[in-house]
């Protein structure tokens, strides 16, 4: 099962500050050893509770999305993205009113962050330590959009899901890839079944080369995906992306809260490296 898009409307000029991203530095040589990897981006979110996420890295999306049908008003700053002053980014989903989304009166609000004009990868090695909610509704990911998303818009500019987990699968999480002629619900990608995962932090990962990119959990790969598995549609994987960390209530594909979910929810991200060779 794959995701339906995050394309979304929002306030924060997310496609504005695409064009502004610096380029990431690659590697042009070949070698027949492994390539050693640079770290690139680090955030280990330390500093004092209550904090918002550092500014210099992270800028915090508003609104909410009516083409997934999430349920959820993203809000700014450290409302419902906050250190723990433990080394912990948490994201929380709490069940409160207080502004108007596609739907009416919104009925949550979470958080959404990216790294749009501030920081882009290009190939590498990508990861991040977390924690996810559990229960009915809840949508956590990690994910990227190519950075020429102002340009040529979605999905031509390619989405690589590196983790999402819907509450009701609470042993599965997924790797997904979208492009153009494979978006949504068309999307190509695999799952990886193991623990409850919301029971503890696990390491979710993509190694990504030129036309080649790997999923992993906790070090163990589940899935390649290349070229050729596109039945010759475009590979929109060789530029630069940025990066994004939220957590949806509802939407199309994990369909809303029932009365046993649980607020408020937390994504608890414990660190976010990139590595590049």
């Amino acid at each position: 099962m794959t995701s339906l898009t995050r394309t979304r409307r929002i306030t924060v000029a997310v496609v504005a500050a695409a064009a502004a991203v610096l380029t990431c530095m690659t590697s042009g040589a070949t070698s027949s050893a492994a390539p050693q990897l640079t770290a690139t981006f680090t955030d280990d979110f330390n500093g004092p509770a209550g904090a918002a996420a550092d500014g210099s890295k992270w800028q915090y999306e508003t609104g909410d999305n009516v083409n997934n049908h999430e349920r959820e008003w993203y809000t700014a700053g450290a409302a419902n993205g906050a250190l723990d002053g433990q080394g912990h980014l948490v994201i929380t989903a709490k069940k409160e009113g207080g502004h108007n989304c596609w739907y009416g009166p919104c009925q949550y609000t979470s958080a959404r962050l990216n790294t749009s004009g501030k920081f882009t990868a290009q190939y590498g090695h990508v990861e991040a330590r977390m924690q996810i909610p559990r229960g009915q509704g809840m949508w956590p990911a990690f994910w990227m959009l190519g950075t020429n998303i102002g340009s040529v818009g979605w999905p031509n500019c390619g989405e690589v899901d590196i983790m999402e987990n819907i509450g009701k699968e609470p042993n599965t999480v997924h790797g997904t890839i979208h492009g153009p002629g494979y978006s949504g619900s068309n999307g190509i990608g695999a799952a990886y079944n193991g623990p409850v995962f919301a029971d503890g932090f696990h390491t979710y990962a993509v190694d990504w080369a030129p036309n080649s990119i790997k999923w992993s959990v906790d070090g163990h790969v589940y899935e390649t995906r290349t070229p050729a598995d596109l039945g010759g549609k475009s590979w929109a994987f060789n530029h630069g992306f940025f990066l994004i960390l939220n957590l949806a209530v509802g939407g199309y594909w994990p369909g809303d809260p029932d009365g046993n979910t649980k607020f408020p929810a937390k994504l608890v991200v414990d660190y976010v490296h990139v590595t590049t060779g």
